[in-house]
């Protein structure tokens, strides 16, 4: 696929920049791949609108304040944007400005020590929190929500940019098409429906626009997951029943994919490869609850593969003419 199939014309008005208000009243386009239709309802409208027997899978992970500003010992501002624990006791993160950051060198961040280890490509680097225990309470003393670029206001209320349900700590973005859920409606839901948690660690690679020409020469990095045993098994068994499957967002069907669409099934736990484009054939994934992606992204080639790239483009240009707001603040979209 070429990038450029990715792209589309957007109103740089229906970019949103905060929530709706309540989350639940965003609007929510629903499309059906075995009719065409598309209907026009609101969030809270999803629980209508998905079958009695349906098994909702979503991603539990939760945001760290990842978004460290620092001071280099000339007085120089860096910003850093810790991406992943390494194993080591140190961080993968992105370094803005990095060109002149040198292996070695220490930062101070709000007094806390952090130690520059290796400086690699494209502004990446490896650092070390030091003095302090470097846990996240520590973080969240000296760190801040890393929401997209896009959104230009400041985040009043951190917990705008997390689900409800976040539990697991450790990712550098939201799974996004969660935070339409309010604690009412995630409690009515877990009500009506059986819903089970995944975790995977969302990166900033899931997000980063595609520059290459063609799509199978963009790199995808690995995204840390872990389906529990229990979770497992209620899969499985909602598979074995012909059962439909609904996953709230695209890093929930990343899971569901690199775990059930092996042959033979991936480990529960491990690194996430899978990159999804159109051709893919879903092994586990029936429905999808999504936001409306950037350009040539790859998450906007997942929902291609999903419900076809003509059908996409004509559901995002529906969404345009029917204003829609776009992107980790806007609007949904169910596709059954």
């Amino acid at each position: 696929m070429r990038t450029a199939e990715l792209d589309y014309e957007l109103p740089a008005d229906l970019i949103a920049q905060a929530p709706a208000e309540p989350r639940s009243s965003a609007r929510l386009l629903v499309y059906d791949r075995a009719t065409r239709e598309i209907r026009h309802r609101i969030f809270t409208d999803l629980l209508e609108e998905l079958r009695p027997d349906d098994l909702v899978v979503v991603n539990d992970t939760r945001v760290l304040h990842a978004r460290i500003h620092a001071r280099r010992a000339t007085g120089g501002a860096v910003e850093l944007l810790l991406l992943e624990p390494n194993g080591a006791g140190a961080w993968d993160a992105l370094a803005r400005p990095a060109r002149r950051l040198r292996a070695g060198e220490t930062l101070d961040a709000s007094g806390t020590p952090i130690r520059v280890e290796e400086v690699l490509q494209e502004g990446h680097v490896i650092v070390t929190l030091e003095g302090a225990k470097p846990g996240f309470a520590l973080l969240e003393r000296i760190g801040e929500m890393p929401v997209p670029p896009y959104i230009r206001r400041p985040l009043e209320r951190p917990e705008d940019y997390q689900t409800v349900y976040a539990r697991a700590p450790g990712s550098a973005a939201a799974p996004t098409a969660g935070l339409h859920f309010t604690a009412e409606v995630w409690e009515e839901l877990r009500r009506r429906f059986e819903v089970v948690e995944v975790t995977l660690t969302v990166g900033l690679d899931t997000f980063r626009p595609v520059t290459a020409d063609d799509l199978a020469d963009h790199p995808l990095h690995t995204e840390a997951y872990e389906v529990s045993d229990e979770v497992a098994a209620a899969i499985d068994a909602a598979r074995g029943a012909g059962r439909r499957i609904v996953a709230v967002g695209t890093t929930t069907v990343r899971v569901l994919e690199t775990v059930w669409g092996a042959v033979p099934a991936a480990p529960l736990a491990g690194r996430a490869s899978l990159f999804i484009t159109p051709g893919y054939a879903f092994a586990a994934t029936g429905a999808m609850v999504t936001n409306f992606h950037l350009p040539r992204s790859t998450l906007l080639a997942m929902v291609m593969a999903f419900a076809g790239a003509e059908e996409v483009r004509r559901l995002y240009r529906t969404a345009v003419e029917e204003r829609y707001r776009f992107y980790s603040f806007g609007d949904a979209m169910l596709i059954l």
